[in-house]
């Protein structure tokens, strides 16, 4: 589960690069009951998605040319410089330098080997998300990767990730559980699953970091997002022992997972 508590290495903040701010602000609202707040003065500008006054994450404009919308995933960190040098002596590249977030944080965004892109945040006045692992809010995070066993290695080496393997039904493959360093297995925050490229049309073939958001019922919200333009690339369908999930993608192409947990 993801908890606001943000251990290093754990999932803290998300956000998305939309070309349409006002659009991706209205599907979200509508699927999941947010509200946007931008920033500043344009609602062009970054802002913040909330969920009965908590922030549960950005959104802002698409401003890298060629780049797909998708959403960030950032992970918690006590020194971005640090990571940062940790990133590219594991063979990963920056994309973004470590910058000031106005007092609010320190932030860098990055890329790993295979070229998953993900980000960190160096908590500043602002810790991360206010509201996780509920009907609305981000519960946990998935990276398709073309390598499996590189990723884990990578991952593990900068945030020092445990790791339990788990074999998907029907022969589906293996997937990967993480845990934040020396945390219970209750504090897993999500997995990695290796996938062949041509699998990864989305990205054409590169891996990607994508959020798991909740939902108390999942069928009911899969019907909002076709009726507001998004589409829905599997599911509705019941994952034993997990819930009833779907793949979905937004009117800009990006993509989330919706899921009602099993209760227990």
């Amino acid at each position: 589960m993801i908890t606001t508590d943000f251990a290093p290495g754990s999932p803290c903040w998300i956000d998305l690069g939309a070309p349409d701010v006002p659009a991706a602000a209205d599907f979200y609202g509508s699927v999941f009951g947010w509200e946007f707040e931008p920033a500043g003065s344009d609602e062009g500008d970054y802002g913040m998605f909330k969920l009965g006054g908590k922030a549960v994450a950005g959104l802002g404009k698409l401003t890298e040319e060629g780049a797909r919308s998708a959403w960030m995933i950032y992970f918690s960190t006590p020194d971005a410089d640090a990571t940062t040098e940790a990133v590219q002596r594991s063979g990963g590249t920056v994309r973004v330098a470590p910058m000031d977030a106005d007092g609010e944080g320190r932030m860098a965004q990055y890329t790993d080997p295979q070229g998953g892109q993900f980000a960190v945040w160096q908590p500043g006045t602002t810790k991360g998300v206010e509201v996780v692992d509920g009907a609305g809010s981000l519960g946990w995070i998935e990276l398709y990767t073309t390598d499996l066993a590189a990723a884990k290695e990578f991952y593990g080496n900068l945030f020092g990730w445990e790791t339990q393997d788990m074999d998907l039904p029907g022969g589906g493959g293996t997937y990967s559980l993480i845990t934040p360093s020396g945390l219970p297995p209750e504090r897993m925050h999500g997995g990695l699953m290796q996938l062949p490229g041509d699998a990864l049309s989305l990205t054409g073939g590169r891996p990607y970091w994508h959020p798991v958001f909740g939902s108390g019922d999942c069928d009911a919200t899969v019907a909002k997002i076709r009726e507001k333009g998004g589409t829905v690339q599997m599911g509705p369908e019941d994952a034993p022992d997990v819930g009833r999930l779907a793949v979905c993608l937004d009117p800009a192409g990006a993509d989330f997972v919706v899921l009602t947990p099993v209760q227990g």
